[in-house]
């Protein structure tokens, strides 16, 4: 089972990957980062990330239908956002303790597969090791 550095390098092999990082949600720091981060900084990134998977996690409106509550897991599974030259993706991360941390990778538009992505990505935060 990879732990967050192995998770990390696991995601830059992907087509067109530019950058990755694990990032606690709640404080906005980055746990891990590898890569080129998109705006010179890992940990800006980080926190502007950090914003955006907490709107999505807070808000009702984006939670499951069958699980209203939320259970122990985040409500949202991931988060894609896309620009004119890149894909962002934000994966959720499933833990055995109150966590909220996510993956962010981003990948370049010309060389990126999304949906192959998607998928690695989903396969990577079962994997992933924390504690």
């Amino acid at each position: 089972m990879p732990g967050i550095d192995e998770c990390l390098l696991e995601a830059m092999r992907l087509p067109g990957a530019r950058g990755a990082a694990l990032v606690d949600w709640t404080s906005g720091l980055a746990l891990g980062a590898v890569g080129e981060p998109p705006g010179g900084d890992h940990e800006t990134t980080a926190a502007e990330a950090a914003e955006l998977a907490r709107l999505a996690a807070e808000h009702g409106a984006f939670a499951a239908a069958d699980d209203p509550e939320g259970g122990d897991r985040p409500p949202v599974e991931d988060l894609i956002v896309s620009n004119r030259d890149s894909y962002h993706l934000l994966r959720f991360v499933d833990t055995t303790f109150d966590s909220s941390v996510f993956l962010h990778l981003w990948l370049t538009r010309a060389e990126g597969n999304l949906a192959l992505a998607r998928i690695r990505l989903g396969e990577m935060a079962e994997r992933l090791v924390l504690g």
